[in-house]
């Protein structure tokens, strides 16, 4: 069982390193559901970590059809990617009829090789699932990221157990969303999944002594500023172990 780590911050990454995960998955903004970190931010988390570090190349929150100028950041943001020795990147491109984007995506997986490629949850935007996982494999794609058409991936356990079936080893199907203590032993028992993704999130009060509680959150309606995201990495070891005795 491989373990994947979404994390959004250097702390993260070397939290996740500490609970034993396989790899991380690089991102900022958890708000949009995760874009691309910036290249000082990969740059530090490469010096600080040993496992494999998996990057988020996503430009934007929202779709995932892009503008040129927006395929233009993507390549250059995966050239910079292997300039720091980076093991992988993660992305998807569709058409605006839910379609993969073979020609875009066909491109940026050159452009990415040797690094390894994931498709991320793109994937689950699709109209046509098994046709999208056809087009995934004839791509070169190395793995999906799929919580399987749902919200979260314990919804969606009958597609993605499909969908390994017809994958049938030729890619790697990675169930994530919404994968903790709670929900990771019938995933893996329902799709006999072999890699798994989850984010392990913990939160820790700031350390800043002085606040002002008249601005709780820097552009954020939450107040968040003295709430700081991070991963516990006992939660790590936890959902491991949880995987691993249900396969």
């Amino acid at each position: 069982m491989k373990i994947e780590i979404v994390v959004y911050n250097i702390e993260s990454a070397k939290q996740a390193q500490n609970g034993g995960a396989d790899r991380i998955e690089l991102c900022d903004n958890p708000g949009e559901g995760g874009t691309t970190p910036s290249v000082g931010v990969i740059e530090e988390v490469r010096k600080n970590l040993s496992i494999e570090i998996f990057v988020m190349i996503r430009p934007r929150g929202g779709d995932f059809y892009y503008a040129e100028f927006e395929f233009n950041a993507m390549k250059r943001d995966i050239e910079m990617c292997k300039l720091l020795n980076i093991e992988g990147v993660v992305f998807g491109i569709l058409k605006e009829n839910g379609d993969i984007d073979k020609e875009r995506c066909s491109e940026l997986i050159s452009l990415a090789r040797p690094m390894k490629v994931t498709c991320h949850r793109a994937f689950d935007m699709t109209h046509d699932p098994i046709g999208a996982l056809e087009d995934c494999i004839s791509l070169g794609f190395d793995r999906i990221l799929t919580s399987g058409h749902q919200p979260k991936a314990i919804d969606g356990v009958n597609l993605i157990a499909e969908l390994i079936r017809q994958a049938h080893n030729r890619i790697i199907i990675m169930p994530g969303s919404g994968v903790n203590e709670n929900t990771v032993s019938e995933i893996v028992s329902k799709t006999n999944a072999t890699e798994i993704h989850f984010s392990a999130t913990a939160f820790r009060d700031s350390e800043m002594k002085y606040r002002n509680h008249d601005i709780s959150g820097i552009g954020a309606e939450e107040g968040s500023e003295f709430n700081l995201r991070t991963v516990d990495p006992l939660r790590v070891k936890k959902i491991r172990a949880l995987a691993e005795n249900s396969r």
